[in-house]
């Protein structure tokens, strides 16, 4: 995209030429941007950035579909409560969806997700109870259950749901076969929470771009879809338990401790052509080197999807291009590992150069 400038070279916005009616208006059509300092020479690399939805992520695609899809079908009553698991993403575009369309929102979460996730469900009207961190995913799963079965609650289910698919499909696919109209797409670089981005997404590259290899991945230390282990279910398709491979990991709102019934979509048609682990270090690595390097802002797992992104860019062709997803926004992640290390306090350099002229120095 070419950028206009004026004649003394600012940057030239006139608007999107429309007025949106709700912020719910706004969800999707996320921007691919391309990485300039850190790829490597002959190589393209994008990334989707799904922090540019309205509440801050991926998820509040499938939040939204989620909603009007019940809305559509008579699942969802006017004022009913909507219920859900989540480790945070989900509960936050809920909680956004719910706010602007007038429903209660309860949210079950484990307590070892970050802070500021609660704290954001809670500023947009939702009520989280956590459950414990022992109990991993399957048990915040299962009070969530128990809670709309006690009380007659709307379960979301963003796990087994074909509303959350059908959405990336719809939108998240149709927006990068757009995107990238008359270009190369050489791969496409997700990992999966639920399993709806890559589900969805790969419906639609399928069938529109069947040259464009989709790479899956998932951390190192829980690779349940690499274990080779199939998920129990029940009648519901929910998790029957805890998948064997888990073990608890960093990259918070990946892997949860069960094969979700949405991803087995994408494992039953082939939707990816490999699979490669991460290790969750990497993923903080990569995330930093993104802000630092490119002024681009993401998550844990957007940090992860990235460092799977420039191991591919590496060993790629030159001329190819590689889409990476960007899950969500850094600031999601202040109390978490992300953030280790980054000073609250002036540094030493710092102080330096507060002393290095006289005025206006900290006691």
């Amino acid at each position: 995209m070419t950028v206009q400038r004026a004649a003394n070279g600012t940057r030239i916005k006139s608007g999107q030429g429309r007025l949106y009616d709700s912020v719910l208006d706004t969800v999707g059509n996320t921007p691919c941007i391309r990485i300039n300092n850190l790829a490597p020479d002959g190589v393209r690399v994008y990334v989707k950035a799904e922090f540019f939805n309205p509440a801050g992520s991926v998820k509040d695609r499938l939040a939204l579909n989620i909603i009007e899809a019940a809305e559509r079908s008579g699942a969802l009553k006017p004022g009913q409560t909507v219920i859900e698991s989540t480790s945070g993403n989900t509960g936050i575009g809920l909680a956004m969806v719910c706010a602007a369309k007038g429903y209660p929102l309860v949210i079950t979460m484990a307590d070892s997700f970050s802070i500021e996730r609660r704290k954001l469900m809670r500023f947009l009207g939702a009520q989280v109870v956590l459950t414990p961190r022992a109990e991993k995913g399957f048990g915040m799963y299962n009070k969530a259950v128990e809670l709309a079965e006690k009380n007659g609650w709307f379960l979301a289910r963003q796990f087994e749901t074909e509303a959350n698919a059908d959405m990336h499909e719809q939108t998240t696919g149709r927006e990068i076969i757009a995107d990238f109209e008359g270009d190369r797409l050489d791969y496409w670089v997700t990992g999966y929470g639920t399993g709806g981005t890559v589900s969805g997404v790969g419906r639609a590259l399928r069938e529109k771009r069947p040259d464009t290899k989709i790479i899956l991945s998932e951390p190192a230390n829980a690779q349940l879809l690499g274990s080779g282990e199939a998920q129990g279910r029940g009648d519901d398709h929910g998790p029957a338990h805890s998948h064997p491979a888990f073990e608890p990991h960093p990259v918070q709102g990946w892997t949860p401790d069960f094969i979700p019934y949405v991803l087995q979509e994408a494992i039953d048609k082939q939707f990816y052509d490999e699979l490669i682990p991460v290790v969750g270090a990497d993923g903080i690595a990569w995330s930093k080197k993104l802000a630092e390097k490119e002024g681009i802002m993401t998550g844990i797992s957007g940090g992860s999807t990235f460092a799977i992104a420039m191991q591919i860019a590496a060993k790629a062709e030159k001329g190819a291009v590689i889409l990476c997803m960007l899950p969500d926004t850094g600031e999601r992640y202040l109390s978490s590992p992300l953030f280790e290390g980054i000073a609250e306090e002036m540094t030493d350099e710092e102080i330096a150069l507060s002393k290095s002229t006289p005025g206006y120095q900290m006691g």
